[in-house]
């Protein structure tokens, strides 16, 4: 029993394992033949531990993570509330219906110059462009959620007498927290893209500037360890949304 379980839990990292140990031959063999553009994973191991010895590494990930949150909390607040209402209004719905389809196609680091004249360097032009990419997915998957809500549910918060907030948090939002959290799991992974776009481009924080910092220096292992050590964190964080959600969803009375 114990090797069936060691397997289990073994067989998801052999592919990636494979792909390591392919990418450190191959970078070895470019380094062998004078190119010096590519890293192997071993070096850029040896980066990483650099960055961690120094601080560099948390204090990247921590702006980054702190402003990817605070990004992700004003979207996630304002597309959730607006979702709501025009979810459970047709007439709001139709009256948001155009400006919706006009803003949301408009691409988040298109924003970046306008942000930057309004905002500029910094925490709060970041939060901006977050908060904007995030708030359109969470609208749009709220509204169809709250759009697709058993209809005699409503019927029965009606004849009971509840009101627009009992209706929203004693019927809507149990109803919906399995679609809720697919839309904030969605919402914390273009958070940190955008995050990281955002310092590559135009915020000299983070790690997007980090990254970009190795780059411009020719330092390609460390490079590969910002972007390996974003891979980590967008992992771990899209894990602890996972864990959170069957928490609030048992909580809810959503899971048994």
């Amino acid at each position: 029993m114990t090797d069936n379980r060691l397997l289990r839990w073994l067989r998801p990292w052999v592919f990636p394992a494979l792909l390591v140990g392919a990418f450190e031959w191959y970078a070895r063999r470019a380094a062998a033949l004078g190119s010096d553009a590519i890293a192997p994973p071993s070096a850029a191991v040896k980066a990483f531990a650099g960055a961690a010895l120094d601080g560099s590494l948390w204090q990247a990930t921590g702006f980054t993570l702190g402003t990817a949150a605070l990004g992700l909390l004003l979207g996630a607040v304002l597309g959730i509330a607006l979702g709501l209402l025009l979810g459970l209004s047709r007439r709001a719905a139709q009256l948001g219906a155009m400006s919706i389809e006009v803003l949301r196609p408009v691409p988040s680091v298109a924003l970046i110059p306008l942000a930057m004249l309004g905002f500029g360097f910094g925490v709060r032009m970041e939060l901006a462009i977050v908060a904007f990419a995030t708030f359109w997915p969470l609208l749009v998957l709220v509204q169809s959620a709250v759009q697709q809500i058993e209809p005699r549910l409503l019927e029965v918060s009606r004849v009971l007498g509840l009101s627009a907030r009992e209706r929203a948090f004693k019927i809507v939002l149990p109803a919906i927290v399995p679609r809720l959290f697919v839309a904030l799991r969605l919402g914390v992974a273009v958070a940190l893209v955008v995050a990281v776009t955002v310092e590559i481009a135009a915020n000299p924080n983070g790690m997007g500037y980090a990254m970009m910092i190795a780059q411009q220096s020719f330092d390609p292992a460390l490079m590969l360890a910002w972007l390996g050590w974003i891979g980590v964190v967008g992992f771990a964080v899209n894990a602890g949304m996972l864990l959170l959600q069957r928490v609030v969803a048992r909580r809810m009375g959503v899971l048994s």
